[in-house]
Formats: structure tokens, C-alpha cells, sequence
């Protein structure tokens, strides 16, 4: 079976080729380092919502760019959560941190094993799922930027929502196990 690649598949090849390109920026000894790094992430944000949304308008779905797309997103927020715990380390960022990789692995295993045996219906994304990585792409790009803007603790924002980004994605991997748990306990 040959794989197609499209505009979309380009897009999140893309994303993915982006997380070196963060890791430099973000590590570059330059005053702008931190807004760089910022705009990159938002820009990979940005490509996420414009591959779906072309795959969609345009008819160019495929089997490959739905494996590859949540795999490009896992890579992108679990590298930047990882820099940016590496940057601040502390329990209070490390623990919400874990709990968004954490969940990230389970699901992603859950979605394949559920697929294996034809019942990835059952685990497909909801919309605590979207609400969830909205609070994640928002939480990273506070904590990436850090720097308080027009008299905004980002970095503290950056904190309370990542603590709600957890809380939904503890929520969202209940609400999956739960529509699967006929199947798992077969």
C-alpha cells in the first residue's frame, strides 16, 4: 500500500521538523531566545489547525496523515514540556508534566490497541479532548515565554493553566477508559 503525501502530511512533517528547530532556539544565548521559542510552538499550533482543517475542507484525509498527525502533536507538547521542566525545574512543574506525558502514552496505546481489534471508534477524540490541548497549547506557551507582558504574570498563568490542563487530561483519559473498559475487560 503506497502512502500518499498531500499539503496536510507536508504540514505535519513540518511540526515535527520544528522540534529541533525549537530546541535551538530555545537554547540559543539570545535576550529573544524565550519569544522565539514562543512563536515557533504557536506556529506549530497553528500548522495542527490548518492540516485538519485542509484535510477536511479539501477531501484530504488519509489513514496515514491520521496516524501521523496526534503522533506529531504528542512529539511537539512532550518535548517543549520537558524543556520548559528543564528550564524551571520544580515539583509543581514536573508533577502536572508527568501526568500530560503520562496520559499521553496511555492513550496513544489505548487508541492503537482499540484499533487493532476495530473498535477505535470507541476511543476517538472528543471535544474534552480539544478543550484539553487548547489549555495545554495555551499553558506552553505561557511557560515558554515566562517573561511578564504588559503587567501579566505570564509564567503564573503559565502555571494555573497547566494545573488545568491536567485536570483535563486526567478527565478526558477517565472518560476514554470508561468508553472502553467493555472491551479491555473482555
Amino acid at each position: 500500500m503506497a502512502v500518499k503525501f498531500n499539503l496536510p502530511t507536508y504540514l505535519t512533517f513540518l511540526r515535527i521538523a520544528m522540534i529541533p528547530l525549537l530546541a535551538i532556539v530555545f537554547y540559543l544565548p539570545w535576550e529573544y531566545s524565550r519569544i522565539a521559542s514562543t512563536g515557533i510552538f504557536l506556529f506549530a499550533g497553528f500548522t495542527d489547525w490548518l492540516d485538519g482543517y485542509l484535510a477536511r475542507k479539501l477531501n484530504l484525509e488519509t489513514a496515514f496523515g491520521a496516524f501521523l498527525d496526534p503522533v506529531a502533536d504528542k512529539l511537539m507538547v512532550a518535548f517543549v514540556l520537558v524543556l520548559v521542566v528543564q528550564a524551571e525545574a520544580n515539583p509543581y512543574l514536573a508533577i502536572p508534566a508527568a501526568v500530560i506525558i503520562g496520559r499521553e502514552i496511555t492513550i496513544a496505546s489505548l487508541r492503537e490497541w482499540m484499533a487493532e481489534i476495530g473498535q477505535r471508534a470507541k476511543v476517538k477524540v472528543s471535544q474534552l479532548g480539544k478543550w484539553k490541548t487548547t489549555a495545554q497549547m495555551a499553558a506552553i506557551s505561557l511557560l515558554l515565554y515566562r517573561d511578564n507582558l504588559l503587567g501579566l504574570p505570564i509564567n503564573d498563568m503559565g502555571y494555573w493553566l497547566l494545573y488545568l490542563s491536567a485536570v483535563l487530561t486526567l478527565w478526558s483519559m477517565v472518560n476514554y477508559l470508561i468508553a472502553a473498559i467493555d472491551t479491555i475487560t473482555e
